[in-house]
């Protein structure tokens, strides 16, 4: 009785700590030599959050995340479109935490290395694909150092490599690169002044031009500043192939900052924002389009390698944490069998399919272009342009497709109730 996970990301390792809570044996493979704590900053939101107290890391996230009090869009004049409150300030029983992916990645391997011990997770092998046969699954692996190959075995292999996932290529043959619609990030960190509730999160512009922003530490004592996380996005014509072949590097600041010049609020600084950060790294804004399968036989996939999205409502590592959690359950239910995996992705694979189609379009922040629709994003009352019902009404519907709207989430039992095994289920 064993499964196999492809990868040692936030999705992989939560679910290596689900099977260990569950007493599931498994090992995890990394194509990386050692995990660092790479990246910039990401939110989890209420709905994962939960699933990783119930892994028992409430104190630990305290002390690496900032709790996130509000939720704000401003027009590109910085002007105040919609606010409100955030994770238990709104009435969730669960706060939602902006924090540094690295840090999670790193509070994850380190604390699934002190309940499994250190063998359970074995860097510098890649997966490059797999096999099936009545009883058992094949993870086929190579070195990333010497180019050997090996094979292990085991009831289940789940595929969560990420957006370049080998095991969905296989599963989903000759789907190609991901998807790239024109948006350009560039994202960093900068020692800054906290602005509005010093735990609050913006976007602010439009669906071509905008920059997000929020705190991932807490104040430091002597200076009061604190870690900012930004990222800044524009859209560039896809045809034109805008430095498509220099992804995910180091960037000059000269490529975007002209386009901010004027972004200058009395709550927020842009220019001077960027103009402090030590680095600055591009990435394109892709995503894949949902598949009709993640599962075959006894291979399923989960996270990134799933069903990557755009990272806009806060999505991505909070569905792979809960992606982890009721694949949990579902090996509860169903034991280490092909049957788990088929009704993990009948509960899972609709919802991120829904995910990731309105994230192309009409995510949270859609209400930023109605607004730069209807008024150019000048206004001296926000009522004039819309109204708070309107703006309600589409942040309702967003939480409810995502699944943490605020009713809903509180009143869900929990997805592995406390004491659950394989065995005892």
């Amino acid at each position: 009785m064993t499964v196999l996970i492809a990868g040692a990301g936030i999705a992989g390792l939560s679910l290596a700590l689900t099977c260990h809570q569950i007493g599931v044996p498994f090992k995890v493979f990394e194509s990386a030599q050692a995990l660092k704590p790479l990246g910039v900053g990401i939110n989890l939101q209420p709905n994962a959050v939960r699933e990783l107290f119930d892994l028992g890391l409430e104190d630990s996230l305290a002390q690496i995340g900032v709790e996130t009090r509000e939720y704000g869009m401003f027009s590109k004049k910085g002007l105040e479109i919609w606010t409100e409150p955030r994770g238990r300030w709104a009435g969730y029983k669960w706060p939602q935490y902006s924090i540094h992916r690295g840090a999670l990645q790193m509070l994850l391997h380190q604390t699934l290395i002190e309940r499994a011990g250190p063998q359970c997770v074995q860097t510098g092998w890649r997966a490059v694909g797999f096999e099936n046969d009545r009883n058992a699954a094949h993870l086929r692996l190579v070195s990333a150092t010497t180019g050997q190959t090996r094979t292990e075995s085991a009831d289940l292999i789940v595929g969560a490599d990420g957006i370049h996932s080998a095991i969905r290529s296989q599963i989903e043959p000759g789907e190609g690169p991901p998807v790239w619609g024109g948006a350009v990030l560039w994202r960093a960190t900068t020692q800054a002044v906290p602005f509005r509730t010093g735990a609050s999160m913006a976007l602010i512009g439009h669906a071509t031009q905008r920059l997000v922003a929020y705190p991932i530490s807490a104040p430091d004592p002597a200076t009061g500043l604190v870690s900012m996380n930004w990222i800044a996005e524009l859209t560039h014509d896809p045809s034109a192939g805008w430095n498509r072949e220099d992804w995910n590097r180091e960037a000059d600041k000269d490529a975007f900052l002209p386009a901010f010049a004027d972004w200058a609020f009395d709550w927020i600084d842009v220019p001077d924002l960027v103009n402090g950060a030590r680095k600055i790294f591009e990435y394109p804004m892709v995503d894949r389009d949902p598949i009709d399968r993640w599962t075959d036989g006894r291979v399923t996939l989960m996270g990134d390698a799933a069903h990557p999205t755009y990272p806009v409502g806060s999505n991505g590592a909070s569905q792979a944490i809960v992606d982890a959690r009721k694949l949990g359950a579902n090996l509860i239910e169903h034991g280490l069998r092909a049957e788990a995996l088929e009704a993990y992705e009948a509960d899972v694979r609709p919802a991120t399919t829904r995910i990731v189609r309105t994230n192309r379009g009409s995510g949270p922040d859609a209400v930023l272009q109605l607004i730069e629709d209807r008024c150019g994003g000048s206004f001296d009352h926000i009522d004039d342009v819309t109204s708070p019902g309107e703006l309600a009404d589409h942040a309702a519907r967003y939480k409810a497709i995502a699944g943490f709207s605020i009713d809903a989430l509180n009143a869900l039992p929990q997805t592995i109730p406390d004491g659950s095994t394989i065995l005892s289920g």
